[in-house]
């Protein structure tokens, strides 16, 4: 069974986030999308509210998990036999950043070798990120576009 972990902290889920999933639907029998939890990060949505966004938004998607975990994402990784790590990139400075991580994943596993898959996010989403919407949730500006319908509060 091909199962990935698309981690991050969702927070929120943005349409960037949600083209990345879709289009990496088909390639895997299970996508699991995991909440990290940092305790040094001070969220605008609390994990409930990340979960049940995730959830509505992904609920017609029959082979969508949603979880989340504290601590390093290849541990996350290896105690569900998970394979593989899905990632968005929207630039390079991403790919840049994004490399380096899955680079040194694949020495923390030794032989048991966790692959980590980039996806291009889409062009017209690739502007969009959790922290832009955050600022304009928090200036009340009009973020509906940039997330899903289930994110709209």
């Amino acid at each position: 069974m091909r199962v990935a972990v698309f981690p991050g902290s969702f927070d929120p889920i943005t349409l960037g986030h949600y083209d990345i999933v879709e289009r990496a639907s088909p390639l895997f029998d299970k996508i699991i999308i995991a909440i990290g939890q940092n305790s040094q990060k001070k969220y605008m949505f609390s994990l409930e509210q990340r979960i049940n966004f995730i959830k509505k938004t992904f609920e017609k998607f029959p082979n969508i998990e949603v979880d989340h975990f504290e601590g390093l994402t290849i541990d996350y990784c290896r105690s569900r036999d998970v394979k593989f790590i899905l990632r968005g990139l929207r630039n390079p400075s991403d790919f840049e950043f994004e490399k380096a991580i899955a680079q040194t994943n694949r020495e923390l596993t030794h032989n048991n070798k966790v692959e980590t898959i980039f996806l291009l996010t889409s062009a017209s989403k690739a502007f969009i990120s959790s922290s832009i919407v955050r600022e304009i949730i928090s200036f009340n500006g009009n973020y509906e576009l940039l997330v899903p319908d289930s994110v709209r509060v």
